[in-house]
């Protein structure tokens, strides 16, 4: 019996037992923690202004979006090769190195920007290597945390990782703002700041990364390749059902979430809102998904998994139609604020439990596998919903979010079994 089927024999108990001491009185986890703070603050700082800094230069908003939108996807097509190396190579080096290299090329944008030389080229080259080299921190750091904290503490680490995330996502706009104000080239030399803590605060980390090796029995096993490691850690997240589900439910997730914050957007402008209330939409979204995130691990310890995912799947549903009955900014921060509230606890017992159904050999390629899924389908999520919108109207999509979310609802009912380890 491996290390993977052992835990899971008990990832039931360990989803509902008492919680262990706080992951943060080790070490290594609060690096960890710190580390992805400064990096998502320094991250928010600049990506959100790095378009206008585009404008300010003269090149046309299609330009400053193209740029926008080619760093993202080159970020989402190396996360699955980072991903085959995060489980083959020490995890702790590719932090940091991969945290160096985003400082030197944000910090390249940082000095020509500073000088007055904005280069469209220049620019795009370093917001690809920036988002590559991000993705490759995020695929190391995919298989840390069973090394940071015991099993019993994993749903509560979790949780305070989507704590973090969120509070990022609320105070990282602001803080760019505010950098923005004091010179366009601020915000880009914070981010390269960030990076730099984030791999001193990587290469820290006493925690042995090495991943576990592939465990061959057969002398006669061909040596790995490229090719063979990237197709094994895909047929095993399509042969485990469980994380099938997770796959199906999060990338739904996704597509959903960011299909209604869009659709509140461009409804609330379309009714004449101001911006600053419709950054009040975003903001009580953030807050609930911060508030959801800081209760989801005392919310895991005393639920099943079970109830946990098919009650806030079903919860969203009403949520969601009530978009479609309201005219209000407030109510739609209030609407889009409980769904952001509910999210995050299913988050803690998805990737809880999809951790215990891993070996530590696939952990990187399994988190790169589901986070690409998820990812992949919320690009699309601007751009749908601003066409459905124009073409049908706020409550017309509102409802059919809300359609989509029962399916969803209904699906992981279907599925509940697998919260508890039962048969597909």
């Amino acid at each position: 019996m491996d290390e993977a089927d052992e835990k899971l024999q008990h990832s039931g108990p360990l989803l509902s037992e008492s919680a262990s001491p706080s992951p943060f009185r080790r070490r290594d986890f609060a690096l960890f923690w710190t580390a992805g703070a400064v990096d998502g603050l320094g991250t928010c700082a600049s990506s959100l202004f790095l378009p206008l800094i585009l404008l300010g230069a003269g090149h046309p908003a299609g330009l400053a979006g193209l740029v926008a939108s080619v760093a993202l996807v080159s970020g989402l097509v190396v996360s699955p090769v980072a991903g085959v190396y995060a489980d083959r190579l020490p995890r702790k080096p590719m932090m940091y190195l991969a945290a160096l290299v985003a400082a030197g090329a944000m910090g390249s944008v940082f000095v020509t920007v500073a000088l007055g030389h904005v280069v469209l080229v220049h620019v795009l080259a370093a917001a690809v290597v920036e988002q590559a080299a991000s993705a490759t921190y995020g695929a190391a750091a995919s298989g840390t945390i069973r090394r940071l904290v015991p099993p019993e503490g994993y749903s509560r680490a979790i949780g305070y990782l989507q704590a973090r995330d969120q509070a990022v996502q609320i105070v990282g706009p602001t803080l760019g703002g505010v950098l923005f104000q004091l010179a366009r080239w601020v915000p880009l030399l914070a981010d390269a700041v960030s990076f730099l803590l984030v791999a001193a605060l990587s290469k820290a980390i006493r925690t042995d990364l090495v991943p576990a090796p592939p465990g061959r029995t057969d002398r006669t096993d061909p040596a790995p390749s490229f090719g063979r490691d990237l197709a094994e850690g895909l047929r095993f997240v399509s042969a485990e059902p469980f994380l099938r589900f997770v796959v199906v439910w999060t990338a739904g997730i996704n597509a959903l979430l960011g299909a209604l914050y869009f659709h509140a957007v461009f409804t609330s402008q379309a009714r004449g809102a101001s911006p600053s209330s419709i950054g009040l939409v975003l903001t009580l979204a953030g807050v609930g998904g911060l508030l959801g995130a800081l209760a989801a691990p005392w919310l895991v310890r005393r639920l099943r998994a079970a109830p946990i995912v098919t009650g806030a799947s079903w919860a969203m549903v009403p949520t969601a139609a009530g978009l479609a009955f309201t005219s209000r900014t407030w109510a739609y921060g209030l609407l889009l604020g409980g769904v952001s509230l509910i999210v995050p606890s299913v988050v803690v017992v998805l990737q809880t439990r999809a951790m215990l159904v891993t070996p530590d050999r696939l952990l990187a390629r399994m988190g790169t596998v589901l986070g690409t899924a998820g990812q992949a389908v919320a690009v699309l999520a601007p751009v749908t919903a601003g066409v459905l919108v124009a073409a049908y109207g706020g409550r017309a999509v509102a409802l059919g979010c809300a359609g989509a979310f029962a399916g969803l609802a209904l699906y992981a009912t279907a599925r509940a079994g697998l919260m508890a380890g039962g048969a597909e």
